[in-house]
């Protein structure tokens, strides 16, 4: 009579090693990524209302900073793209914490991308349209510099040589030299 194994509901490989300090501490500096993306997403919509409630009594220090046929279409686009930017964080939080290493190859273009996004931020000249476009320019580029810093950070700390082996995929044996 066919009696199964009895299951633990354990994984059949060895159980992968717990992340070293600097995945811990790179997953951390992810989540503070989140944090301020959270807070760049805030600090928009409350400008954003600010200047609506300004735009119903005349404009921002003399003008709107969007015109009306606009805003819609603005803040949805903020809120999209804050919560795109929250999600991100947090997935290569979880999946770096994990030990995936695709989510730190991932990890470590979107950081490349974001230090050529930064770059055009410094390099492209800034219109002088207003004090309230300034406030918003300069807010949005120092929550940007910190999320950038961040997530800099995380990705040197998921590439120190503590980290490497975490990121091995389970069952890996590097190969043995052979004596003939």
């Amino acid at each position: 009579m066919y009696q199964p194994y009895p299951s633990t509901g354990q994984p059949v490989g060895p159980p992968r090693p717990r992340a070293p300090a600097p995945v811990l501490t790179a997953v951390k500096l992810m989540y503070a990524g989140a944090a301020v993306s959270a807070s760049g997403l805030i600090i928009g919509l409350a400008l954003i209302v600010v200047d609506l409630k300004a735009a119903a009594r005349g404009g921002f220090l003399g003008h709107s900073l969007t015109a009306p046929q606009m805003r819609p279409l603005i803040i949805t686009v903020w809120i999209v793209f804050g919560l795109v930017m929250i999600a991100l964080w947090l997935w290569m939080a979880r999946a770096n914490g994990q030990g995936r290493n695709w989510a730190r190859i991932l990890s470590t273009v979107l950081a490349a991308l974001a230090a050529l996004q930064l770059r055009g931020d410094f390099t492209q000249p800034v219109s002088h349209a207003g004090s309230g476009v300034m406030v918003l320019y300069y807010g949005g580029t120092v929550l940007f510099v910190a999320a950038w810093l961040a997530g800099a950070a995380a990705v040197w700390l998921l590439w120190r040589p503590a980290s490497g082996a975490f990121f091995k995929p389970q069952g890996f044996r590097q190969a043995l030299p052979r004596h003939l």
